[in-house]
């Protein structure tokens, strides 16, 4: 008997003695849409993955300077992630311009003929433009995608058709208006109205029923589809019971890119043009479709967020926090609606205010009047004309202050690689839409110096969802330093931030953050050292650290 009892006591003893020697196991880093780093590319100007679909419907006609289809496509996106290229910068949403079936003609809205290679001129939303790919194609696209922790973003269009050209037919008078154009001028104005001439809107107001567009039926019935889109859209409208007025076509379509490709949110254009009571109806659909296919394929499940939804509300700044003002009204997009909303009003922030009060000032307001919504931050994009460094003097700048700014960021396509936005003989937006600087990269050492600089943040910002999504506090002014801690249930992350820090050898005060003893990796320089006395040591060749817990 006294020998079973040593025996126990001596199982028991070491089995305790070697939990304790066991570290507790880290919980898994979970994907935050609030700390996003968000990836935005025309699929036109990326990357060309297919020759054989450069050219289609004829559109061979002579362009305006970059207003024609340039050869990009989704296998191009594809390829690229494959090959890691977004994974070195941290990325994990990329956002495309939209996917839908362009008009096949072209039009000259002063700049030179244009076609519809950006993707904003819908002729058919229920197939893909064959100059960006197949079905198939966007298929394999997000289940890469998906296997290298990446979401995938589309951009939806309720708002107009494409412009009405010699092979693209005016949609009928029940579906859209042609007059009078929007001037700006109050909420009315800006929504029951044609944003240019010749870019029909739709009748997103009205709730009376119209039957398909002649040319959209004549159109399926020769591709051999018509009996089955008419069979889904019976079904969806005697499950919804909504009127088959048009906006509620349009979200039929979109919302069948959840269901069959399991997309994970949409960017919506225009969206201040459209009623707000449209967005709320949209993101119901929008979490029915999502909601349906993650039923149908479990085991395609990435997480339990739900489906993201970011709205383009032109000029919209995190100032005005849930109230967009239209001069005679304001409206609240993000109740019942919008996850986030594109803010423009980052880049006059980052020109004009210091480093911490920029950074303090976003972190106030996400974390109070915007507590359980977000912001895309952005400094260059496709449609805004005054970008924050257009001849990109201040690559270095721009990646250090929108990727560690809080809330989520949107690194546009070729910020990395200081495209240029400034293109000899480009009319108005086609300065910002250059194809991808591919060489620069692979020969340029200047450029590829600058890659590294937004991989290495980008990636401290993929790692550390505290970086966007969590509350900003100073250290000290001088030298530079703060932190920023999140949680989530069981899940902390903290991170301690330098910058404009000395070269060589720096002495950080992070008594507030972190124990003695502690061992920090500086993610920027790779170099690690213990917590002594409430600071750290980092003898490094740059001027920032970014100290994390290894």
């Amino acid at each position: 008997m006294k020998y079973l009892v040593f025996v126990i006591s001596f199982f028991v003893f070491f089995n305790c003695d070697d939990k304790k020697s066991i570290p507790p196991e880290k919980p898994e880093t979970p994907f935050v849409w609030e700390a996003a780093n968000v990836y935005f590319l025309l699929i036109d100007r990326f990357n060309n993955g297919d020759r054989s679909n450069d050219i289609n419907f004829g559109r061979t006609a002579k362009t305006g300077k970059l207003r024609g289809f340039e050869g990009g496509d989704i296998k191009g996106v594809t390829q690229k992630i494959n090959e890691g290229y977004f994974t070195n910068l941290g990325i994990n949403a990329i956002w495309m311009t939209p996917i839908v079936e362009q008009i096949h003609g072209g039009t000259d809205e002063g700049t030179g003929l244009s076609y519809g290679f950006h993707g904003y001129w819908a002729s058919d939303w229920t197939t893909l433009d064959p100059n960006f790919g197949t079905k198939q194609d966007l298929h394999e696209l997000v289940e890469t995608a998906h296997k290298h922790g990446i979401r995938i973003l589309l951009d939806a269009v309720i708002n107009h058709t494409g412009p009405v050209t010699e092979k693209d037919p005016i949609w009928p008078s029940e579906w859209v208006r042609t007059e009078p154009q929007c001037d700006y001028q109050s909420y009315n104005n800006t929504i029951a109205c044609t944003l240019v001439k010749n870019l029909p809107d739709i009748k997103t107001e009205s709730d009376e029923a119209v039957n398909l567009p002649p040319h959209l039926v004549n159109k399926w019935q020769t591709e051999g589809r018509y009996g089955n889109e008419v069979a889904e859209l019976d079904a969806f409208f005697e499950r919804t019971n909504y009127p088959r007025a048009p906006r509620f076509y349009i979200m039929k379509w979109l919302t069948d890119y959840i269901t069959e490709f399991g997309i994970d949110g949409y960017r919506v254009d225009t969206v201040k043009h459209v009623e707000e009571n449209v967005w709320q109806e949209f993101k119901q659909e929008c979490d029915f479709a999502f909601a349906e296919y993650k039923k149908s394929h479990p085991d395609k499940v990435l997480d339990d967020n739900d489906f993201y939804l970011l709205g383009e509300v032109y000029n919209y700044g995190i100032s005005a926090t849930k109230a967009f003002d239209f001069g005679d009204k304001k409206v609240n997009y993000f109740d019942n609606a919008f996850n986030a909303l594109i803010n423009f009003e980052m880049k006059w922030d980052t020109a004009q205010m210091a480093t911490e009060v920029h950074f303090k000032k976003y972190s106030d307001i996400l974390n109070s009047e915007l507590k359980g919504y977000s912001i895309l931050n952005y400094l260059s994009s496709h449609d805004d004309g005054q970008p924050f460094d257009a001849v990109r003097e201040k690559p270095f700048e721009t990646a250090t202050r929108l990727l560690l700014c809080p809330g989520a960021s949107q690194v546009y396509y070729g910020d990395e690689s200081a495209r240029s936005l400034v293109i000899e003989d480009a009319v108005g937006d086609a300065t910002l839409r250059s194809f991808m600087n591919w060489d620069a990269i692979q020969n340029n050492p200047e450029t590829q110096s600058i890659l590294k600089h937004w991989q290495k943040l980008g990636q401290f910002r993929g790692n550390h969802p505290a970086v966007g999504a969590g509350i900003h506090q100073m250290i000290t002014d001088t030298p530079y330093v703060f932190y920023r801690s999140f949680s989530k249930g069981n899940y902390r992350d903290l991170v301690v931030v330098g910058l404009h820090l000395p070269f060589g050898k720096k002495v950080l005060d992070v008594s507030k953050v972190f124990e003695n003893g502690d061992t920090l990796r500086d993610a920027y320089s790779g170099f690690s050292n213990r917590v002594s006395d409430g600071k750290i040591t980092i003898d490094s060749k740059f001027n920032m650290v970014l100290l994390e817990k290894p």
